[in-house]
């Protein structure tokens, strides 16, 4: 939940609180909690009072009225709201000099999707994130940034104005590794794809549509995760896993190599 008057953004959630005060403490400019939590905050507090910071102990319904949540477990730091620095050449060419692989995000539109995908990006060390400037895309989050549970602190997180073009700058320079339920490789095949001098792209697309056409048409590679292993006889309800449990599949299996 946004403060626009203020400019700020709430977090909440104890272990997104905690990652943020190891982390980046000096974001916080507020800090409310309640009773039960209090004596785990007292070195935050510390700091606070240091830096002439804010905090206060209140009741955890006033606690849901600053964070938009009821998953608030008993915490609400306030930070400056996160500026998204636009990606530019010279940041894809120090991955590519460096082989930091990346995540494209194409249109999610949950915000705790987005988180979800933070979280296990950081998991796994990929610590560049890129998403569209489209109304489909969510953004950063008070919810986002509670279900990446410190995953935002690890990680940067790029927006461009098309993904097509984005693509098409990188083509040559990094893997570009695309989701699609036609595909005919697989996600385990990710391994094959990695370990050579390029760094990787990953593509994921939106939850109902997945990658839009013209971004398929810019990827090297589109993979699908298969039911490989599965009984023959197995019939499931759905065709497809949840966009962020996708990228837990694919993201261990490019970080097998």
């Amino acid at each position: 939940m946004k403060n626009k008057q203020k400019n700020e953004l709430a977090v909440c959630g104890f272990a997104t609180v905690k990652k943020l005060e190891k982390n980046h403490p000096e974001k916080i400019t507020r800090l409310y909690f309640t009773e039960e939590v209090a004596p785990k905050f007292g070195g935050l507090c510390k700091k606070l009072a240091k830096n002439h910071g804010i905090y206060n102990q209140k009741p955890a319904v006033e606690l849901e009225k600053l964070c938009g949540s009821v998953h608030h477990q008993g915490v609400v730091a306030m930070i400056e709201a996160p500026k998204i620095e636009q990606l530019d050449s010279d940041i894809t060419d120090s991955w590519v000099e460096n082989h930091e692989n990346a995540v494209l995000l194409d249109r999610i539109g949950n915000a705790n999707n987005f988180g979800a995908i933070i979280r296990s990006a950081a998991f796994f060390g990929i610590k560049n994130i890129v998403i569209p400037m489209d109304e489909a895309q969510t953004s950063i989050t008070t919810s986002s940034y509670r279900v990446a549970e410190g995953g935002m602190e690890y990680v940067n997180i790029y927006y461009v104005n098309s993904t097509a073009r984005l693509l098409e700058a990188l083509k040559g320079k990094m893997i570009r590794v695309g989701t699609d339920l036609q595909a005919t490789k697989k996600a385990s095949d990710l391994g094959k794809m990695v370990g050579g001098e390029k760094p990787v792209l990953i593509v994921l697309g939106n939850e109902e549509h997945g990658i839009s056409d013209i971004v398929k048409k810019n990827c090297d590679e589109l993979v699908i995760i298969p039911w490989d292993g599965m009984a023959e006889n197995y019939d499931s309800a759905v065709d497809s896993l949840n966009v962020a449990q996708a990228s837990s599949i694919l993201f261990y299996e490019m970080m097998k190599k």
